[in-house]
């Protein structure tokens, strides 16, 4: 009973703590935006076929995602459908609209137990999925800084906590720190290896990493790398295409000296896609705010990014709840199906 209890609380404070952060968040949002003029931008100032042309982006971006997750996945023996793969990935961001996080083990799992394959596995495939999408938003970052450069300034001279964060960033004392850590974490490892529960550690460390080291030894390297940039492509348009859904980011886009939007939506897109790094119920809150301020480099006032970061990140969690509901049927349907086999089988 006391078991479960702590697992119960556990959970809550898992919930309550991105909820919360959410809602202080959001209010920061808000708290200076003007919502007469927002009101009269979102019924007046606002084409929505843009907004539904990014929603049908974002389907292909995650239909890609399922692509290159069907490569790592053939890499370790693992073959599931296409189409349950494609709901894994639906499925999974619908999911974080709710639990932040959650998603990702709910898509190892259910693939995990379809298949009949080591959990522990394709977590190793997805760690290394993740870390690709960290080395993208690091190089987009990197190029950001090339491209938007009066832009970072502006950000460092508006915040000084921002030239703190890279002063510390830089600090060799917290590299030292970094290192001296991970060594005696490896030495403690190394001296207790032959305890059970290191034991199971290492063992389970080890499962982790060969669906990690799957990306080195599978065949398609250059179509991992390719898809890669497919889903990154999308998801960097189908926000370049919202811009041309309002009039005052539609006029960024036809400024030479801005690389008709490009650059500005860079700038936006890194920005948010750092700030999807914070929990939060489908990234509302620090996604809009990191959105906003991109904008606001650029001339846009908060009320207008805040209409634009809302509509944009409406059009996308409408998008991923029909998604959602899409794969409880086919989980569902793919059941039925299942079990009407096995009867005839019998």
């Amino acid at each position: 009973m006391a078991s479960k209890l702590k697992n119960i609380t556990r959970a809550g404070i898992r919930w309550l703590i991105p909820l919360g952060l959410t809602i202080l968040l959001v209010w920061a949002l808000f708290r200076k935006v003007n919502f007469t003029e927002m009101m009269q931008i979102i019924r007046n100032g606002c084409d929505y076929w843009w907004i539904l042309a990014a929603m049908g982006l974002s389907i292909v971006s995650h239909i890609v995602r399922a692509a290159r997750w069907r490569l790592q996945l053939r890499s370790l023996g693992i073959r599931p459908p296409f189409p349950a793969l494609c709901c894994s990935i639906f499925g999974c961001y619908a999911l974080n609209l709710v639990f932040p996080r959650l998603g990702e083990i709910w898509r190892v799992t259910y693939i995990s137990r379809r298949e009949k394959a080591p959990f522990t596995t394709i977590l190793g495939s997805l760690v290394s999925d993740r870390l690709a999408d960290t080395a993208m938003v690091g190089l987009l970052t990197l190029l950001t800084f090339v491209v938007a450069n009066r832009a970072i300034n502006d950000f460092l001279e508006k915040y000084p906590v921002g030239q703190d964060a890279i002063r510390l960033l830089s600090s060799p004392l917290l590299w030292i720190a970094g290192i001296a850590f991970a060594v005696l974490i490896a030495g403690i490892l190394w001296a207790y290896r032959k305890t059970s529960a290191v034991g199971r550690l290492l063992s389970w460390l080890r499962q982790v990493w060969e669906g990690f080291a799957s990306v080195g030894r599978m065949k398609g390297k250059w179509a991992f790398l390719m898809l890669t940039i497919g889903i990154w492509g999308c998801y960097y348009f189908q926000l370049y295409l919202a811009f041309f859904a309002f009039p005052f980011t539609r006029n960024l886009c036809s400024e030479s000296s801005l690389a008709f939007g490009l650059t500005p939506c860079l700038l936006a897109f890194v920005l948010s896609s750092i700030g999807m790094a914070i929990p939060s119920q489908g990234g509302l809150g620090p996604w809009n705010i990191a959105i906003m301020f991109g904008l606001a480099v650029y001339g846009i006032n908060e009320t207008e990014g805040a209409v634009f970061s809302i509509l944009q990140w409406s059009g996308q969690t409408v998008m991923l709840i029909i998604l959602g509901i899409y794969t409880m049927a086919y989980i569902a349907s793919s059941r039925r199906n299942s079990v009407a086999s096995t009867i005839l089988s019998k």
